[in-house]
């Protein structure tokens, strides 16, 4: 199967997703090499205006911070992914995949699983338009998958119907998600996952209490919160580590640990030449069944 047949308006994806894009691509045009991610797929699928990288949001120092967070999210996620695949785990899914281009970028490893993208109907009616303009196409082994969470609909059962097997065992991915959802709505999900097969594994971000990040990043944190709330996606969860923990050990996730943004930080951006590195605020939720 390759998603779905149901026709849905095409609705662009939402700010912060387009944000999230176009820093990956900034992370290329101004950072030093090495880079931790590259990444100018997403900004190809956007194609913003030509003085994109002038935009307030896209200033080279004043964005570092989260333009670093963004990249080292993005390579976690893919350096867990891989050694997944190595180790014969056969099915990616994306909760909330916005503009991921792992499927572009790295198609090697991402054509040997079923991978699935799960967002809302118009933003995946979006990108499958784009992608077939841009000439990638939707291979038989990419699954869009559309969900309308305001009405109700269930990832889960949306997910088995576009050919997820349940029975095998899957990385399941849930990155800047957490913020916008309610606790109990969380719960929800990693008592979803706690029912999938041995051998899966579950990734999900979470945004730490402002108490919890570092005094300089305070500001950021107040701005992103601004910007969410004007957008109609106003951030509705925080969590302190240890709250994470207890929620997925709650939903069954006996096998549960906390991965803090400052091991990323010092995982892939250790001794750089221009001192880049990631904000802190966003923390990682690690679980393995």
């Amino acid at each position: 199967m390759m998603g779905t047949t149901r026709n849905e308006a095409v609705t662009p994806p939402d700010n912060t997703a387009v944000r999230c894009a176009l820093w990956r691509a900034m992370h290329v045009r101004v950072d030093a090499a090495p880079y931790v991610l590259e990444d100018e797929i997403g900004l190809r699928l956007v194609a913003p205006e030509a003085d994109w990288p002038h935009r307030p949001d896209m200033a080279p120092e004043a964005t570092g911070a989260f333009r670093a967070a963004m990249v080292a999210r993005a390579r976690f996620v893919e350096d867990l992914v891989t050694e997944q695949v190595e180790r014969g785990v056969g099915q990616y899914v994306i909760l909330g995949a916005g503009l991921d281009t792992f499927a572009q970028r790295r198609p090697e490893i991402a054509s040997r699983l079923r991978l699935f993208e799960v967002d809302q109907p118009g933003t995946q009616a979006w990108k499958r338009r784009r992608l077939v303009e841009l000439g990638y196409g939707v291979p038989e082994w990419l699954h869009l998958v559309p969900v309308d969470f305001e009405a109700g609909e269930s990832w889960w059962e949306r997910l088995v119907a576009a050919g997820f097997d349940p029975r095998g065992p899957a990385v399941i991915v849930s990155t800047g998600v957490s913020m916008y959802l309610t606790r109990d709505a969380t719960g929800a999900t990693l008592r979803q996952v706690a029912a999938l097969a041995p051998g899966s594994t579950l990734v999900m971000s979470f945004l730490l209490p402002a108490d919890l990040v570092d005094a300089a990043d305070r500001p950021g944190l107040r701005t992103s919160q601004a910007g969410a709330r004007s957008s109609g996606t106003p951030f509705v969860s925080f969590y302190a580590p240890q709250d994470m923990l207890a929620l997925a050990r709650e939903a069954g996730l006996t096998d549960a640990r906390h991965v803090s943004g400052t091991v990323l930080a010092e995982r892939y951006f250790a001794d750089r030449s221009d001192g880049l590195r990631p904000s802190s605020g966003e923390d990682f939720l690690l679980a393995t069944l």
